[in-house]
């Protein structure tokens, strides 16, 4: 099968020429003596011969032998041979036709067009793609990526807490950042299992600025300052968070790469590496910023589980989670159950 297959992309090959530019040491041969072979309505093969005996000995032999004298070098680890390459002034090389075999399943790629051969069933199936040439897909794979979102919680009853409660959410500023590390593996076509590591911070920042986050005997108090004047009021926690996550991307199930629809979801579990809460006032009489900041993390749950989904079509992925446990150890706090909203990077 190869050898009718490299037969094809000598043909073919005459086609893709025309976009490429001949070196200008290569036109003295147009007044050579050549056999022209055409097919198509443009293709041609064009071979030149140097002289009568060369004509002679190219009339006795076949295509078997024409393919033989090529001297191809198969690449061991992909399997891949490259027929034909153009070197280029800077010394470097661009493939123009290659070659993959695996088991019964051949792929031959001319410029912009791919053709697959399927021996594998009772008959033979031939595919035939034009275009941009489509990424292969790896059964597994590393990646890193990031996470920038917005941070809020809920109530037990499923709000957000409203503005007459001190601990009320400023949607911005309310920041959620994630540095995570993940490894997808395939489990069919479009279908793939995800485990990822990183970290998450959390910072919660207080619409009401004038409440302070305060370490109390037997809990975590919020209390108003009527002392200062309030410019900023948060807590901030931090996490190293584990995740495993299945994704459906239907753009790969339909062959369409990165463009169609993806959607994936699944559990995530983290422990608290620490937790703090930050009060940044002037002094009534004028005076410039000041900071003071509490050991807060000792109030809150020092673990996290939840869930996570995303949805992305293109480069653009959007992703939320959600807390099932509550942020504050119980009767330490509020009930609230952290949730957040943002875009991976």
């Amino acid at each position: 099968m190869k050898k009718y297959l490299l037969l094809f992309c000598l043909m073919a090959l005459v086609q893709v020429a025309f976009a490429y530019e001949l070196p200008t040491d290569s036109i003295h041969l147009a007044n050579k003596d050549s056999v022209i072979v055409e097919f198509g309505k443009s293709g041609r093969i064009v071979i030149i011969v140097e002289n009568k005996e060369d004509f002679e000995k190219l009339k006795m032999m076949n295509i078997n032998q024409i393919i033989s004298t090529l001297d191809l070098e198969e690449n061991e680890n992909t399997g891949e041979l490259t027929i034909v390459e153009i070197k280029k002034k800077d010394g470097t090389s661009k493939e123009i036709v290659r070659v993959r075999e695996e088991g019964a399943e051949t792929e031959v790629n001319i410029g912009k067009m791919r053709v697959y051969v399927d021996e594998s069933g009772t008959n033979t199936r031939v595919k035939i793609e034009t275009g941009e040439r489509k990424y292969k897909d790896p059964a597994f794979r590393t990646f890193f990526n990031t996470d920038i979102g917005i941070s809020n919680y809920l109530t037990p009853e499923g709000s957000f807490p409203t503005s007459d409660n001190p601990y009320a959410v400023k949607g911005w500023g309310s920041w959620n950042i994630g540095l995570n590390w993940v490894a997808a593996q395939r489990i069919s076509k479009g279908l793939y299992w995800n485990f990822g590591l990183g970290f998450q911070w959390y910072n919660f920042k207080f619409e009401n600025r004038d409440f302070q986050a305060i370490r109390g005997a037997g809990g975590i108090d919020f209390t108003q300052r009527d002392d200062v004047n309030g410019f900023k009021s948060k807590i901030s926690a931090s996490y190293i968070t584990a995740m495993t996550l299945l994704e459906l991307d239907f753009g790969k199930m339909n062959d369409k790469g990165r463009r169609g629809l993806r959607i994936a979801a699944g559990p995530y579990v983290g422990y608290r590496l620490g937790g703090q809460s930050k009060y940044v006032y002037r002094e009534l009489g004028g005076s410039g910023r000041k900071k003071e900041k509490q050991n807060t993390g000792l109030y809150l749950n020092n673990f996290r589980y939840g869930v996570r989904g995303e949805v992305g079509v293109g480069r653009v992925t959007f992703f939320t989670t959600y807390d099932i446990n509550e942020l504050f150890q119980e009767g330490k706090g509020p009930a609230l159950n952290p949730i957040t909203f943002g875009i991976v990077f």
